[in-house]
């Protein structure tokens, strides 16, 4: 594959300011301290942070394709403190104490990316916005009500204001709004460029990168190894499997994620008349109480991303190209964005790309590693991984160097999730979940009542 290929991935590889030219493959076996699978965010910051707290170690990572080619170079450039599952469920899963821990720690890993991208001058484009949900519709203020009081009970309120609908207007001006909040915590960023430049920065350390090299297979125990067509990857301390959901092609791993997708459209740069009529001068992260998640980011040259839902579930969960540009979804995308912003109508987009994330079935990421086999293990963030996964790299080199990072008692540490269900039960339960979701939400913004199957949905779905 070309470089000019890995481009067409997304528009920020294409803006990585980086040929994309793939580092050589693996060529031979090669025995290593640590041998890691993926070149993502999670594989990076895991190697980054083992090598700079043991600049000694011998570190390699193993990549399909290259640096950045998943989600960490596809992503919708929000770096928030947001988890997969909410505060309030948080609080009744573990109580308020750890749940207040996790995004207290999320918030740090936010303003630890920016440090770090200062430190290894990677050009992330970095900018402290903030984050802004909004009630589209009077159906959504609930929501937004629970979700306010769930940061109350966790003692995180002063962090969060709700806004009037003319405060919103005031920050941008979106139509049917019926109230907004808004937290300055989390930041937005240049998933591309982040993620091409810590690996030239894991290079700097040590850290040997190795491209276009596929894992067909691992090991635990005394011989810990990843198996490749070149050869092994023999690990003395530990294998880190950090494939996120392309993991799940491999036949051990394969139902431990759902490879979930969610597309992304891309305008072309506003004019200063189309901004003015919008606002949103300070760039905040956007996004509703909708089911069907919307998220929404001002990109570093003026141009407006537009975020949702994905292709709809694959039987066996295939991962294909073909996914990434589904046409139906992509319309509707284009078409979600002129109703938030109409004066925007016959606006162009420019791009349009996807790509599919990691979703345990409990919805919520794992960060492990057993020493008795010397696996490792961190994924399942849900489309929430940019911030998550520096977190998830801090513990994993804490765990597999033996040392405290002050992470070790967050409930996500060294669990395991329950796996899928196999198919064809699977893809039976997720396409009607999918279907359902959508179906209550047109429900919702056309003034009916929820469909009489609703509390099915929400009961599989409950997250």
């Amino acid at each position: 594959m070309t470089s000019k290929q890995y481009a067409d991935y997304s528009f920020w590889l294409e803006d990585a300011g980086d040929p994309l030219i793939p580092r050589p493959a693996m060529q031979r076996s090669e025995e290593v301290d640590v041998a890691i699978l993926g070149g993502g965010y999670t594989g990076l910051w895991t190697a980054y942070y083992l090598l700079r707290n043991n600049p000694g170690l011998k570190v390699a990572i193993v990549e399909r394709e290259i640096c950045g080619y998943g989600a960490s170079g596809r992503n919708g450039g929000w770096c928030s403190p947001r988890f997969p599952v909410s505060a309030s469920v948080m609080t009744k899963r573990w109580g308020a104490e750890a749940a207040r821990a996790v995004l207290l720690a999320l918030q740090a890993a936010v303003d630890e990316i920016r440090d770090v991208s200062q430190r290894e001058g990677i050009d992330t484009c970095f900018r402290s916005s903030g984050t802004l949900t909004v009630a589209r519709g009077a159906h959504q203020m609930p929501a937004l009500k629970s979700a306010y009081a769930a940061y109350e009970q966790l003692g995180l309120a002063a962090r969060y204001q709700f806004l009037s609908p003319g405060e919103v207007a005031e920050r941008v001006r979106v139509t049917d709004v019926h109230g907004g909040l808004y937290t300055p915590d989390g930041a937005s960023l240049h998933p591309g460029r982040l993620v091409r430049g810590l690996a030239r920065a894991v290079e700097a350390h040590g850290g040997a990168i190795y491209e276009q090299t596929a894992v067909s297979a691992f090991h635990g125990g005394s011989k810990a190894r990843l198996i490749t067509d070149a050869g092994e990857l023999r690990a003395r301390k530990a294998i880190v499997l950090a494939g996120e959901a392309y993991l799940t092609q491999l036949k051990r791993m394969h139902r431990a994620l759902l490879p979930v997708y969610s597309l992304i459209c891309l305008t072309e740069p506003l004019t200063p008349t189309q901004w003015a009529q919008i606002g949103w001068q300070h760039g905040e992260n956007l996004a509703s109480t909708r089911n069907t998640v919307v998220y929404l980011t001002k990109t570093p040259d003026g141009r407006i991303l537009f975020g949702s839902r994905g292709a709809p579930y694959k039987f066996a969960s295939q991962i294909t190209d073909q996914q990434d540009r589904h046409a139906e979804t992509l319309a509707l995308i284009q078409r979600s964005l002129i109703e938030w912003f109409p004066s925007l109508d016959g606006i162009r987009f420019t791009h349009g790309w996807g790509g599919p994330v990691g979703m345990p079935i409990d919805w919520t990421p794992a960060v492990r590693f057993d020493p008795g086999s010397r696996i490792a293990f961190a994924g399942g963030y849900t489309g929430q991984g940019v911030s998550t996964t520096n977190l998830a790299g801090q513990m994993l080199a804490g765990m597999i160097n033996g040392y405290s990072t002050g992470f070790e008692l967050l409930p996500f540490a060294q669990r395991r999730s329950p796996n899928w269900i196999p198919e064809p039960l699977r893809w039976l339960v997720v396409r009607y979940m999918q279907e359902a979701y959508e179906r209550i939400d047109e429900a919702a913004e056309a003034g009916r009542r929820k469909p009489l199957d609703a509390f099915i949905a929400e009961m599989l779905g409950r997250h």
